[in-house]
């Protein structure tokens, strides 16, 4: 069976889709899986040893089109379900299988504050697209592949960094999901031993901010890798501190002992940290008793009600207590 993944975008989002990836090609006989992405995040599937190949989206999804109607796949796999996978499906005029994204759920939670959404993870709710194939969960969580040559050697972190180090994971795509910076230099120095900052180019000025203030037992790597290099110096962390962002997924990916910090959006929407085999590494910081929140289920440039509570009342000193290694 010859089947098409859709998932365009973005890291978390992608990473979340591996027990799929997985689970087909374990258990359905002859399974060849090709997975359609971004050429942006191609990466976190081109080295997994479950997809067959990786079809890149670029400017042109007619030119994507092209390209996949002459794979005569046997199914798809819609784990995006947007109007340009609606797109493809329809070129394709195959079979197709689409998630519930629960946009009417979440709309609902968000401005009415009505709570309908299913106690379900995404994972599970991806998983449903191959449930007609008798395709179960494994529950063996997430995963991602790292070829050797593209791993961030350990020596090249300074020597005091070399024998362990908390990964702080500064970045998310919203600013309403991220501590803000006089709290990201607060829980800096509240944590043990030391830091490797992780993030983009967008993040080094508030990684600056941190290094100055805290000094060197922080290590800034914030923009110096692209995102397997990044994801690998995750993987040689002794324990992740990270928003609702790629990076707290990428953790999950590795078994890393990791804290989540939850800004305006919340874990009930159904993509909270996921360890199935090992819950007690997947641990979530949350301010609770909100009335605001959630106020978005993406996130916002700024707190609508300008007091950002969510992120301003975290209790930074637990965060740090509980990355202890």
């Amino acid at each position: 069976m010859k089947l098409l993944v859709l998932r365009f975008s973005s890291i978390g989002d992608i990473v979340l889709t591996s027990p799929v990836l997985r689970c087909a090609k374990e258990q359905l006989k002859d399974a060849e899986i090709h997975f359609a992405t971004k050429s942006a995040f191609a990466d976190l599937v081109r080295y997994n040893p479950h997809v067959s190949k990786v079809h890149e989206l670029g400017n042109d999804i007619g030119e994507l089109i092209s390209r996949l109607k002459q794979e005569r796949f046997d199914a798809v796999i819609d784990l995006h379900h947007n109007l340009r996978t609606a797109r493809i499906k329809r070129a394709l005029g195959m079979p197709a299988h689409s998630f519930p994204k629960l946009n009417i759920e979440k709309w609902l939670l968000v401005n009415l504050r009505i709570d309908r959404m299913p106690r379900m993870h995404i994972v599970d709710r991806y998983m449903s697209t191959v449930a007609h194939f008798s395709v179960k969960n494994d529950n063996k969580g997430l995963e991602l592949y790292l070829p050797a040559e593209r791993e961030v050697p350990i020596s090249s972190l300074p020597a005091s960094h070399q024998a362990g180090y908390t990964a702080l994971a500064i970045g998310a795509a919203h600013a309403t999901k991220r501590l803000p910076q006089h709290r990201f230099i607060e829980l800096a120095r509240l944590i043990e031993g030391p830091i490797v900052l992780i993030g983009g180019k967008e993040d080094q000025p508030v990684a600056r901010a941190i290094g100055d203030a805290v000094g060197g037992r922080v290590f800034d790597a914030t923009g110096k890798h692209d995102i397997l290099g990044s994801a690998s110096l995750i993987k040689q962390s002794r324990s992740v501190i990270a928003h609702d962002s790629g990076a707290m997924h990428i953790a999950c990916a590795f078994g890393k002992p990791e804290v989540s910090v939850w800004g305006n959006t919340v874990p009930l929407f159904g993509m909270g940290p996921y360890q199935p085999l090992h819950t007690d590494r997947a641990i979530i910081s949350e301010v609770e008793g909100l009335s605001c929140r959630p106020c978005s289920k993406i996130g916002h440039d700024r707190c609508p009600k300008g007091h950002f509570r969510c992120m301003e009342k975290q209790d930074l000193r637990r965060i740090a207590e509980l990355a202890k290694p």
